[in-house]
C-alpha cells in the first residue's frame, strides 16, 4: 500500500526546522512520493534544494500561484521559462485564478494562466489548477485550451457535483481531494459519494488545510492517511483500494511518459 501526496509545499519555512522528520513520518505512513507545486519566483531555489536532498521522493512543478500575479507578471513568466530549460519538472503549477482575497489583478491572472497553460502544452506537462471563487473564469479558459494534450488536477476541489462532472468531462483532469473532506460541515463528502474513485487524487496542501482531528496544527504529508481513511469510509471501500486507485491516478498525471 503506497500513496502519493500530489500537492505539498514541503519547501516552505514552516518545515525549515524538521523537514527530515516530516518526510520520515510520511514514509512511515506509506506516503513515498511528494509532488511540490511552486508558489512564486522566490520559492524556486528553495524547492530545488529540497528536491536535491530527496530526489527519490520529491518531484517539483514550476509555475506562479495566482495570488502572486501582479502587473509585472511577464517577468515571472520568463523565470518559469528559464527554469524549464535548466531543470526537470513534472508539471506546471500551481497556476490558476484566485478571486477570494482580491479581484484587482483578475485580467493579469487570466493572462498568466493562459501563458502557463501554453507552456504546459509546449513542454508536454500536466497543470495543477488553483481556483478559488473562480470556477466560471477557470472553466472558460480550460474550455478554450483543452485538447488531448492537456491534463492535470483541479487542486483542493471543493465544488458541487455539477462542477465535479464538468471537470470529469475534460477526460484528462482529476479532482485533488485534501483535508477539507474531513471537516465537520463540508458538503464534499456528499459530492464524492457520486464521483468514481478513478477521478480522484489525494493531496495535503501542507502546511495548509490540516485535516481533522489535527486542525489548528501545521499540516504535513503524513496526514494523507487521514484523508484516505475518510474517503474509504465515504465510498465504503477498503483503504488498500483507495491507495491503489488514487496512486495509479496520480501516476497517470505526473509519471506517464508521452512522446513529444
Amino acid at each position: 500500500m503506497n500513496f502519493i501526496d500530489t500537492h505539498t509545499h514541503l519547501f516552505l519555512e514552516e518545515f525549515d526546522n524538521d523537514i527530515k522528520q516530516v518526510i520520515i513520518r510520511a514514509l512511515n505512513n506509506n506516503i513515498n512520493r511528494f509532488i511540490l507545486p511552486n508558489v512564486n519566483i522566490s520559492t524556486v531555489e528553495k524547492m530545488m534544494r529540497l528536491v536535491s536532498k530527496f530526489p527519490e521522493n520529491c518531484f517539483p512543478l514550476i509555475g506562479i500561484h495566482p495570488s502572486s500575479i501582479k502587473e509585472n507578471y511577464e517577468k515571472d513568466m520568463l523565470v518559469v521559462e528559464n527554469n524549464l530549460k535548466k531543470h526537470k519538472f513534472y508539471g506546471i503549477g500551481e497556476i490558476g485564478i484566485d478571486l477570494y482575497w482580491d479581484k484587482t489583478f483578475l485580467e493579469y491572472q487570466k493572462e498568466a494562466f493562459i501563458y502557463q497553460i501554453k507552456l504546459a502544452k509546449k513542454h508536454n506537462l500536466p497543470i495543477v489548477i488553483h481556483t478559488r471563487k473562480a470556477f466560471n473564469e477557470v472553466f472558460k479558459i480550460i474550455d478554450q485550451y483543452n485538447d488531448n494534450d492537456l491534463k492535470g488536477i483541479f487542486h483542493c476541489f471543493g465544488g458541487n457535483i455539477t462542477q465535479a462532472n464538468k471537470i470529469i468531462d475534460y477526460k484528462g483532469f482529476k479532482l485533488g481531494i485534501g483535508g477539507v473532506v474531513t471537516f465537520k460541515n463540508t458538503n464534499l463528502r456528499k459530492v464524492l459519494k457520486k464521483v468514481d474513485l478513478q477521478h480522484i487524487v489525494l493531496e495535503t496542501d501542507a502546511p495548509f488545510l490540516t485535516p481533522s482531528p489535527m486542525r489548528g496544527q501545521r499540516n504535513e504529508s503524513a496526514y494523507i492517511l487521514n484523508i484516505a481513511k475518510e474517503i474509504a469510509e465515504v465510498k465504503n471501500i477498503s483503504l488498500n483500494e483507495v491507495a491503489s486507485i488514487t496512486t495509479t491516478n496520480a501516476e497517470e498525471i505526473f509519471f506517464a511518459e508521452k512522446p513529444i
